[in-house]
């Protein structure tokens, strides 16, 4: 998201003849991806948190906005605010790390922020409701798509991901691609692997693709649930997957798969729909702002397993075409792309 940001930000400061600078307290200068930004425009701290904090600081002062990235990030806006009034902060909000109750700083930060962008509306209502916030400093911006995201124009699944996971090109399959963690216990992957052992009677072919990073932690429970389910010839195991995997692997998929608890957005259900991938999510978050409130995708109620079997049933009947997936690709980049994003960024910023 932030590497978007930044790509949208440079632009933006190009046709107006502004001054841009992005800092990143974490990343080393090999990190930086130049079809994003300039070396000119970036500096990375590598970590060294103190000389991130002066640094942005005596820019930040000097500066007309600034924007936090994230809200972990507050005392450099607060100090900012606080040495520079005119300076307008801006802080964008994502998730969890804003659904529930926070610092002192932080606290002190939202109070002076001249706008908090959140990227759902959910996430919106949530400052509103945890941290009392005017709703007329709250605005939306949706996240877009990655401007260098590699679309497919030809939908076929990809022969050697079929036969890297021993797949049959008729086989159903079903895709979760998101990070495994022992203590983000939400993603909703246990709750399609419990259906699977249903969804196998009537898709005896079915496969479920589960990818992304995994703990060791993690790995044992998820092995654990997949015995327990007698699903060990459904179940696939990925691991994590390259950037330049990503597409390849919506194509092999019949239909995406994420019925999370805590998404602020979710851009992997942009990728997918991008990808001309269906979507299936969960209603209680801010998935429902990446589908359209279900105009692009299929919301659920994540606790309700039979909801998700029948959801997944209903869309695995209804075939997969070409023309299907190109209307889907479509309609996801009319609402998901750069130049959009671009235009309501730089309304914000004016």
């Amino acid at each position: 998201m932030t590497r978007t940001l930044g790509h949208s930000l440079n632009q933006i400061a190009r046709n107006n003849s502004w001054d841009f600078r992005m800092y990143s307290a974490y990343d080393a200068y090999y990190d930086l991806m130049p079809q994003y930004i300039p070396a000119s425009k970036f500096r990375a701290f590598n970590r060294n948190k103190l000389q991130f904090v002066i640094r942005s600081v005596k820019v930040g002062i000097e500066s007309d906005v600034i924007i936090l990235s994230h809200i972990n990030l507050s005392l450099v806006g607060l100090l900012i605010k606080t040495l520079n009034p005119k300076c307008k902060v801006y802080l964008i909000a994502h998730g969890i790390e804003v659904w529930r109750p926070v610092s002192f700083i932080k606290k002190a930060l939202l109070k002076r922020c001249d706008k908090i962008i959140c990227v759902s509306n959910y996430t919106k209502q949530q400052m509103i409701n945890w941290h009392n916030v005017d709703p007329d400093i709250c605005t939306v911006l949706n996240n877009a798509l990655d401007p260098f995201l590699d679309l497919p124009e030809k939908f076929k699944k990809p022969e050697y991901l079929l036969k890297k996971y021993n797949i049959a090109p008729e086989n159903p399959v079903l895709l979760t691609l998101t990070r495994l963690a022992a203590t983000e216990q939400y993603k909703g992957h246990e709750q399609v692997i419990n259906v699977i052992s249903k969804l196998k009677v009537k898709f005896p072919g079915i496969k479920y693709v589960l990818a992304g990073k995994y703990d060791a932690d993690e790995k044992v429970r998820i092995k654990e649930l997949i015995s327990i389910n007698k699903v060990e010839e459904q179940v696939i195991l990925t691991g994590f997957i390259a950037e330049k995997e990503l597409s390849a692997h919506f194509m092999l998929a019949d239909l995406f798969v994420l019925p999370s608890k805590k998404e602020g957005f979710g851009i992997v259900f942009i990728e997918a729909l991008a990808c001309g991938l269906p979507v299936i999510c969960g209603n209680a978050d801010g998935s429902v702002d990446a589908i359209r409130n279900g105009e692009l995708g299929k919301a659920i109620d994540v606790e309700n397993l039979s909801a998700l079997e029948n959801a997944i049933t209903e869309n695995l009947q209804t075939p997969l075409t070409v023309k299907t997936r190109q209307e889907l690709q479509k309609q996801c980049l009319l609402y998901f792309n750069e130049q959009e994003y671009i235009k309501n960024l730089e309304a914000l910023l004016n």
